[in-house]
């Protein structure tokens, strides 16, 4: 195999490799924006740069975009040199901010690939290296990369790419994410996913003691209780156990009880309206909310508003709202992960979640009745008390819905790459015809 051969090959894996995975981070990324925006905020708290909190929304959107055009390009290997150029910034960029971030530790999830998969800081700046590796590959051997387009139908799948995302990005900012990477999913079962199982493996655990200037590490079993000359420094976890999909869950009542468990058991649905800040909460969907709290009072229900905030943005939104609803208190982290909107509204019968809908798709008066009824009677299996039927039929909706996305991305492309290529075999003929 010659030097010129090697080279293309190792030049067009690069690309593929870099390509794939930019695509695939983009359009994790675009999947659930505002998750996006609360990662940016981390950032931008971890910086010490909050006074640009008011961008983290326009910051996920554009991230998502930018690397899922720049992932398109690459692919498809147009504007060569520019996108390679791009690509290795981007590169340069990011793999000393992730060195930072496993170092320094300022925040626990890079969010690289989103919820989708979660990455320590460590495998993040070591996924980061070969990559920074491949992106100088395509730059130097940019010339290499056999391109699926003329130079002509290059604006349009760089345009293309970058605007359909964002449209994505703002469907699923308006409406739930397509799919649903966190923990609390519909059909799922909350107390299932808190359970620890008999045999899981538990904390390993050492304690720091000091005698006459000298520490010493201890496991539970070698603790020196028999010498007072050892007196306790600290203790640290040297290897972690077993750690529960929902490790936490707790709702606070007026009194600070915590009722979770008498929620999450409760045989009837249970309507929870999700708000982590009022303060930033949308009313503009508060009739059909007070609706459904109208209607859930009459059949008797359990409605609750739940929030991270005070007792006077809870009084403020009462006021403006007429909302009449008992209010609970959560964490912040807690509400914003099982719903990306605020308001949003969930519902739950017996700890398993049948129904989550974000503020802008709650159901009309109208379909109040049908709605309950059908919530009311969804068969729960007994073994692992999930929602079957609610599963497949959310499995199924999410399988047309990826469909209906990939040939609307792809038709368009592939239509242009068609007249591109008659086009420029006509010029070719054309031309040989005038040399002739």
């Amino acid at each position: 195999m010659n030097k010129e051969r090697l080279i293309k090959i190792l030049a067009e894996f690069s690309r593929i490799l870099i390509g794939a995975i930019f695509v695939f981070s983009g359009a994790v990324k675009a999947i659930d924006p505002v998750g996006g925006a609360l990662q940016i905020g981390d950032y931008l708290t971890a910086f010490g740069l909050n006074h640009f909190s008011w961008m983290e929304n326009i910051l996920s959107f554009n991230l998502a975009s930018i690397e899922f055009t720049l992932g398109i390009c690459m692919l498809l290997a147009v504007y060569r040199k520019l996108t390679t150029l791009c690509v290795l910034l981007f590169m340069c960029f990011f793999t000393p901010l992730t060195l930072y971030l496993a170092i320094f530790n300022p925040v626990s999830d890079c969010g690289c690939f989103g919820d989708a998969i979660i990455l320590s800081n460590w495998e993040t700046f070591f996924k980061n290296v070969p990559l920074l590796a491949a992106s100088i590959i395509t730059y130097i051997y940019h010339k290499h990369l056999t391109s699926c387009y003329t130079f002509k139908a290059y604006w349009f799948v760089g345009l293309y790419a970058y605007f359909f995302c964002m449209a994505f990005c703002y469907y699923n900012f308006s409406y739930l994410p397509i799919t649903d990477f966190r923990p609390y999913k519909v059909g799922l079962n909350i107390p299932k996913l808190m359970e620890i199982p008999e045999d899981a493996p538990q904390d390993e655990i050492v304690f720091i003691y000091e005698n006459e200037g000298v520490k010493k590490e201890f496991t539970l079993e070698e603790l020196p209780t028999d010498d007072p000359s050892w007196t306790f420094v600290d203790q640290k976890i040297i290897k972690e156990g077993f750690m529960p999909v929902v490790n936490s869950f707790e709702l606070y009542n007026k009194n600070h009880d915590n009722i979770a468990d008498v929620i999450l058991s409760h045989p009837q649905l249970t309507f929870l309206l999700i708000m982590p800040k009022i303060k930033k909460a949308n009313d503009f969907h508060i009739d059909n909310i007070n609706n459904i709290y109208d209607a859930a009072v009459e059949a008797k229900l359990p409605f609750y508003g739940i929030t991270a905030s005070s007792e006077e943005d809870i009084e403020e939104w009462s006021e403006n709202t007429g909302a009449d609803y008992p209010f609970l208190i959560a964490d912040d982290v807690l509400l914003k992960t099982m719903i990306r909107s605020n308001p949003g509204l969930v519902v739950i019968k017996n700890g398993t979640i049948l129904a989550k809908w974000h503020h802008n798709d709650i159901p009309g008066e109208d379909k109040l009745t049908e709605m309950f009824n059908k919530l009311d009677n969804t068969p729960i299996n007994e073994e692992d008390l999930t929602a079957p039927e609610i599963l497949a039929e959310k499995n199924e909706k999410e399988r047309v819905s990826w469909l209906r996305i990939f040939t609307g991305f792809t038709l368009p492309l592939l239509s242009i790459w068609i007249y591109d290529f008659f086009r420029n075999r006509y010029i070719r003929k054309k031309r040989k015809l005038l040399t002739d």
